[in-house]
């Protein structure tokens, strides 16, 4: 601490570091007579027929790329085919069921409750 002590008292506590006095002024100006000229190029190219379609048919592209998408993820089985249709309906009942397990495990209902609901519920038609 003896030594800082004695750095500050001879240096001070100003801050050394100052901004010579209209610096900023001509800054600028001074900076910009410094650098060298630029070319100013005034080549205009005119695009051709490819360029100026390309982004419409990009934007086709898209559009068709994403109906077909739409299409394959909502394609269901034709009812044509009996086999088809049949276990078409097996899965679907064995889907339902495995829901319903589900849905009955968590909503913490007893049994009879369960019965009043279901019998209750059928009245209403």
């Amino acid at each position: 601490m003896k030594e800082e002590d004695k750095i500050l008292r001879t240096l001070g506590t100003e801050n050394p570091f100052r901004v010579p006095e209209g610096y900023f002024e001509s800054f600028t100006p001074d900076l910009m007579s410094r650098l060298p000229e630029k070319e100013k190029s005034d080549i205009y190219r005119e695009p051709t027929t490819w360029e100026k379609i390309r982004p419409w048919i990009y934007m086709a592209a898209m559009f068709v790329g994403a109906a077909l998408i739409i299409r394959v993820a909502s394609s269901r089985v034709d009812g044509t085919d009996e086999d088809a249709s049949v276990w078409a309906d097996e899965t679907d009942t064995e889907m339902e069921y495995e829901y319903i397990d589900a849905v009955i495990d968590k909503s913490m209902l007893d049994d009879y409750s369960l019965y009043v609901y279901l019998t209750d519920e059928g009245d209403e038609y």
